[in-house]
């Protein structure tokens, strides 16, 4: 097998794991999302982050799943990725946000708080917005 055969491979065989990962992912999010529409929370507007900083509105709705607001669910279950290009035509009409396949682990490698399993986050998510924020 040449090498470019081999890197094919190894291609293919990480796209059905990030797929299969995906999948279970989803599973979890969808029960989110029917938690959170059973227990009466609102899905709020969802703003996004430009990469020079500057926040922006969207075309979604939804729920926030980390604190610093960079990781969001649809109300419709999609994931979202609130960290987005974008220059002053986004600045004034707003951006459209794309979903994006969802992890099961959020920020992998990332320092203590800011990353662990999304069903930690979901979970999180939910107990912080039945309080009052």
């Amino acid at each position: 097998m040449s090498r470019a055969e081999e890197a094919a491979r190894r291609a293919e065989l990480a796209a059905n794991a990030q797929r299969g990962e995906a999948a279970k992912a989803q599973v979890l999010i969808d029960q989110f999302v029917a938690d959170a529409r059973s227990a009466g929370l609102i899905p709020e507007p969802l703003q996004a982050t430009l990469f020079d900083g500057a926040t922006v509105k969207t075309d979604k709705s939804g729920w926030y799943v980390r604190r610093n607001k960079s990781l969001a669910v649809g109300e419709d279950g999609s994931f979202f990725v609130l960290t987005v290009p974008g220059g002053w035509k986004e600045r004034l009409r707003g951006v459209r946000l794309q979903p994006s396949p969802p992890p099961l682990e959020i920020g992998k490698g990332g320092r203590d708080g800011e990353s662990g399993p999304l069903a930690d986050f979901l979970r999180w998510t939910l107990e912080r917005k039945g309080r009052v924020d």
